[in-house]
């Protein structure tokens, strides 16, 4: 294909909305959306599917897309020998889920980019993650590849067509639960030593290198050190959390966390920042604060905070799924600073400061990890916390280079919004509202609901997955409602409307009539009319994200607490049963479901305040209330100025709520036995802490 062709040729992908994907509208490759179209097309050319998957914030996809998917000779190649797919992961993490379980089982690991080589059934017979253009050191090039696949389709595809049907027989049972036994405190305290065992003591995190923030993993441990008292679970916490917020994975002016650090010691991120990092990091931050009541947590949730409403907002009030690590073809560029810059930029008093408190050095303060040479530039980073007296000048500082920094090339934005990625967002900004006493927060999670609501809800109620210019579309996912419906909960605790407390009920009726498997139970990951795909997936992994059914055990036992529906406490043990034995197995890998257990052993609190919501003493006591860290609770209120209150429609057990003495009165109940009623603010503060104790 000529230059002059290539410059101006558009392949399928050019009508999709996915960021994605129109990255990639412009290759040379011949790129079809996933579709009957492209799957057609490779029966009627007798040809393989070359499937990629990837999102438009990766790193390697970019790099892989540059080296090969944009040379000539590469998508001739291509062209030749495959019909090829590309999937956004985050558009469609349904596809992804499977092609990245058969690329773990085939090689023992996965990632992004992600390769898959399948017959024109979806059968596939190669997986891989990276492919440089040319083979080396070791590594297979993508042009040998193409090459190798090519003569193995002509000459050898019986075989090939053979390992397909055993490697999709195998993917089809790799997940066959067997419902196991109860889970008990010895689970937790099994979890609690592995976590303890894979501590850095030093620099704070699990494990080595690379090292992500993990933020169920922290707030499991705060839950455990509630339920304990073991001082060393909140240490682990508390030096995570600290070392996080000095280090380079923190982005110091502009705030907000990269998504790893590609060393032990938090200083070298991977650059880009993805919205449910944000969301997940600012409610363990949130939590130590409750917990400690330490001042940082408070100011790093409050910057992260910042950071998602000034750059990660819609003017919809949706908020976007993700910035690049690149910009201007190099990964972290629009981030760091040369030592002359920064002289250009601040005054010698400010210089020398900022020298001190966040480490800059002439050559750079980072290798290259490449060439392992200093880089000539700096990634701004704390060893030590700044005295109070310093914030003033520190704060001067980051606000000219935030400034000069905002005059930069900025990394891609990937502005799409996703149901799910947004639900986890509302849960932290109103988790937030409540412990800070912060109505913006609050305001901007209502914000965001109502945006859902409008806009990727359809008349029948159910959810969609992805808003992109204007339009939505894709069926939601089990995320997609577990996150949202956690949301909203969140939502209802902190406001008392009704609104939102009947929404996640009605959500979560659809979610357990399109989700739930009638014969052993527990949650798919598509619907129940979903498209078929090779095989209907449950997710329990917790991983960067936790998994839909994580989240959805802990929400079935808060509507339960919530509404007395004994059946919704059945179904979620009948969830826990299923995966027993899988998170009993390697209980570090299912985090955030460990947390839902938590709450299901307890203790855990029913909270029902009844008084007038307008007035003063219902107000200082739910204050009071929420001022206290209590993890496993659900929290409702009874309004005694009306006649028959909404909530009754709801809950089938507050309606025998009063006040005494027409003052604000808490019924305190604790593993479902409940305590005398009472106005005492202090009786009430004694109740919650009696079992603690």
């Amino acid at each position: 294909m000529s230059s002059e062709l290539i410059k101006n040729y558009k392949n399928h992908l050019i009508n999709e909305k996915s960021p994605y994907l129109l990255q990639h509208a412009e290759n040379p490759v011949d790129w079809y959306p996933w579709g009957d179209l492209a799957f057609k097309k490779a029966k009627e050319e007798n040809k393989p599917v070359f499937l990629s998957i990837g999102y438009s914030t990766c790193h390697w996809c970019h790099v892989m897309a540059h080296e090969s998917f944009e040379d000539s000779n590469v998508a001739e190649l291509m062209n030749e020998t495959f019909v090829s797919i590309k999937v956004d992961r985050e558009e469609r993490p349904d596809i992804d889920r499977i092609y990245m379980t058969v690329c773990q089982m085939m090689t023992g690991s996965g990632g992004w980019p992600l390769t898959i080589i399948m017959t024109p059934e979806k059968k596939p017979f190669f997986a891989g993650t990276y492919f440089p253009k040319q083979t080396r050191f070791g590594r297979i090039g993508l042009i040998d590849l193409i090459k190798r696949i090519k003569n193995l389709w002509l000459n050898q595809r019986n075989e090939l067509l053979n390992s397909a049907d055993q490697i999709t027989f195998s993917l089809q049972n790799v997940d066959q639960e067997s419902p196991g036994e109860a889970f008990s405190e010895n689970t937790l305290e099994k979890t609690y030593k592995q976590l303890s065992i894979q501590f850095d003591s030093l620099n704070g995190g699990f494990g080595n290198r690379p090292k992500f923030p993990t933020p169920h993993n922290l707030i499991f441990l705060l839950r455990y050190w509630k339920r304990t008292g073991d001082k060393k679970a909140l240490e682990m916490v508390e030096k995570t959390l600290q070392e996080m917020r000095k280090g380079g994975i923190y982005d110091h002016i502009g705030f907000g966390f990269h998504r790893y650090s590609v060393d032990s010691t938090w200083l070298v991120p991977h650059f880009e920042k993805m919205l449910y990092d944000q969301a997940l990091i600012a409610i363990a931050y949130i939590e130590a604060y409750q917990a400690t009541k330490k001042v940082i947590y408070k100011q790093t949730t409050k910057e992260i905070f910042a950071y998602v409403l000034r750059d990660m907002t819609s003017s919809e009030s949706g908020f976007y799924s993700a910035e690049d690590a690149d910009s201007e073809g190099e990964e972290g560029k629009f981030y760091v600073w040369s030592k002359e810059e920064l002289g250009n930029i601040l005054e010698k008093k400010e210089l020398d400061l900022a020298t001190s408190i966040f480490n800059i050095e002439q050559s750079g303060n980072y290798l290259e990890e490449s060439t392992g040479k200093k880089t000539g530039t700096n990634i701004l980073h704390m060893k030590i916390v700044p005295k109070s007296d310093m914030q003033d000048e520190i704060e001067k500082i980051r606000n000219k280079l935030f400034d000069v920094r905002k005059k930069r090339i900025h990394p891609h934005k990937d502005d799409k919004i996703l149901t799910d990625w947004n639900g986890l967002m509302i849960a932290a900004l109103v988790k937030g509202a409540v412990a800070f006493q912060e109505k913006k927060y609050l305001n901007a999670a209502k914000n965001t609901a109502d945006f859902i609501l409008s806009n990727l809800r359809e008349s029948n109620g159910k959810l969609l997955h992805i808003y992109k210019d204007g339009s939505s579309e894709i069926q939601g996912y089990l995320s997609d409602y577990t996150f949202f419906i956690w949301g909203l909960i969140e939502l209802y605790e902190a406001t008392f409307d009704i609104f939102y407390l009947k929404t996640a009920l009605e959500l979560h009726r659809i979610q357990i009539d399109d989700f739930w498997d009638e014969s052993i139970g527990g949650f798919y990951f598509t619907a129940k009319n979903s498209k078929k795909l090779l095989t209907r997936q449950k997710e329990i992994y917790d991983g960067a994200i936790p998994s839909g059914n994580s989240i959805a055990m802990l929400n079935l036992l808060r509507l339960s607490y919530i509404t007395g529906d004994h059946e919704l406490e059945e179904k979620a043990d009948i969830l826990s049963r299923v995966f027993s034995d899988k998170v009993k197995a390697s209980p570090l890998a299912y985090t955030q479901f460990l947390v839902a257990i938590d709450f299901a052993i307890g203790p855990t609190y029913s909270l029902v305040i009844a008084g007038d919501s307008d007035a003063e003493d219902t107000k200082e006591l739910i204050s009071t209330i929420l001022n206290e860290y209590l993890p496993n609770k659900v929290f409702m209120l009874r309004k005694t100025e009306q006649k028959i209150p909404d909530i009754d429609n709801y809950s089938n057990f507050v309606e025998f709520f009063y006040n005494l003495e027409s003052k604000a009165t808490a019924f305190v109940c604790i593993n479902k036995t409940c305590k005398p009623p009472t106005n005492d603010i202090h009786k009430t503060l004694e109740f919650l802490k009696s079992e603690w104790e």
